[in-house]
């Protein structure tokens, strides 16, 4: 290297005004929005545009809500998955459809599950357990879970049957809305 491209920067003035350090902008949440908001209408017409015939589609949404309402915690994609494979339904929505069980929903779906169970097989006895008493809920584990499950497959199979026809309805409705807003559009 020479001597000339090591030059020195010139010395300010005290009267020069000095640059402002860049801050955080104060609106820096504008930012985030619309990255989110485009992540989910890309999601959406990803949704919007799934090829197959809507029955397809429907199928899997049902196979995904039949499973989400069992108790079967971390498996519920997979068995969603697998119902729609045996049934052959759309396995994106089937994966989908179990999120009608999360976290927030677990408890109220499990109990009415559970109460149906309970109808269904007349038994009356189980409600007079208190959940304080470990060694009596550890007796009762093989009725309660037995009552849980009759009234899971149930549900579920009501809630396969009401989200088939309610997936048929919109997938039809959301593909000729879009394709008369295409129309529109030309």
């Amino acid at each position: 290297m020479s001597r000339n491209s090591l030059q020195t920067r010139p010395q300010r003035s005290s009267l020069e005004v000095k640059p402002e350090p860049i801050c955080p902008s104060p609106n820096r949440n504008r930012y985030i929005r619309p990255s989110f908001r485009r992540r989910i209408q890309y999601y959406y017409w990803r949704l919007i545009r799934l090829s197959g015939p809507p029955e397809v589609i429907a199928r899997g949404l049902a196979c995904g809500v039949f499973a989400g309402l069992f108790p079967l915690f971390g498996l519920q994609t997979i068995l969603g998955i697998c119902l729609a494979l045996i049934f052959r339904g759309n396995k994106i929505i089937a994966a989908a459809g179990t999120w009608v069980s999360n976290p927030l929903t677990y408890v109220p779906i499990y109990a009415f599950n559970f109460h149906v169970g309970q109808w269904l097989l007349q038994e009356n006895g189980l409600t007079d357990i208190s959940l304080g008493s470990w060694q009596e809920f550890k007796e009762l584990g093989s009725e309660i879970i037995g009552t849980l499950f009759v009234g899971c497959f149930t549900v579920g199979m009501v809630g396969a049957i009401c989200s088939y026809f309610l997936g048929l309805i919109l997938v039809r409705r959301v593909r000729a809305s879009y394709r008369s807003r295409r129309q529109r559009h030309r």
